[in-house]
């Protein structure tokens, strides 16, 4: 592996867990009980781990996250979405540690560069993916009003997935084995919550994903913005 690739796919991987980690924070103060205040709190921090990690492999991780333009970022769409209301949270959330438990579990069997990372950051997103997977089946096999929220949440995500699979320099994945893997693993989920699978595609002319290559969509914007302002307000200082 080059060390351009490996630099590109650390990147890649810490700016997802940076952006997702930032998207969970917004629910401090505002989680619907107190125990998923905590719960939510507990996985930014552990995301937020993975992304310092990643990060200084690249150069200073402060730097890369505060000072970086938009168009630099290399995160996936799918976890620059808004919070939206908790089933948007939820599902973005299945949707992604479902994803990151594979490749993790794939990365962390080999013994790569990213290996060690992998294999610590496996044993978290086990149980991102778990506290995801509880609150699917709660809310799909709940209410009529939680059941109805839960999938319309699932299918204005799932257009989000595709780019997942989608081949990262430095990163040695068996892509179509993977996106197989979490397809199906996805699926048992929504049918056991009495969901339906959403029908759209995943990838294609009509679907979203160029994240990997800068192009992010208008939410991560204002999301940035935010994130970057006590850095940028302040340059240099210390606390």
């Amino acid at each position: 592996m080059t060390a351009t690739a490996a630099a590109e796919a650390a990147l890649a991987l810490g700016d997802d867990a940076l952006v997702l980690s930032h998207r969970l924070g917004e629910w401090a103060g505002h989680a619907p009980v107190l125990e998923e205040e905590v719960a939510l709190a507990n996985i930014a921090l552990d995301l937020l781990g993975q992304a310092r990690l990643l990060l200084s492999q690249v150069g200073d991780e402060d730097e890369l996250a505060y000072l970086r333009e938009e168009r630099a970022f290399r995160n996936l769409q799918l976890v620059e979405q808004p919070n939206g209301d908790f089933a948007h949270t939820i599902a973005r959330q299945l949707y992604f540690s479902t994803y990151q438990q594979l490749m993790y579990g794939e990365l962390a069997a080999g013994d790569g560069e990213f290996a060690p990372i992998a294999g610590k950051a496996v044993k978290e997103v086990e149980y991102h993916r778990d506290h995801a997977e509880q609150w699917t089946l709660r809310l799909g096999d709940g209410t009529e009003e939680s059941h109805r929220r839960m999938q319309a949440a699932c299918d204005a995500l799932w257009r989000f997935t595709g780019e997942m699979f989608q081949p990262v320099p430095g990163l040695d994945l068996d892509a179509a084995a993977l996106e197989t893997r979490w397809t199906e693993s996805v699926t048992a989920v929504l049918g056991r919550a009495t969901l339906t699978v959403p029908e759209g595609p995943r990838t294609g002319a009509w679907t979203a994903g160029a994240g990997r290559q800068g192009l992010h969509t208008e939410p991560f914007g204002r999301m940035l913005a935010e994130m970057q302002h006590l850095h940028r307000s302040h340059p240099g200082a210390s606390w």
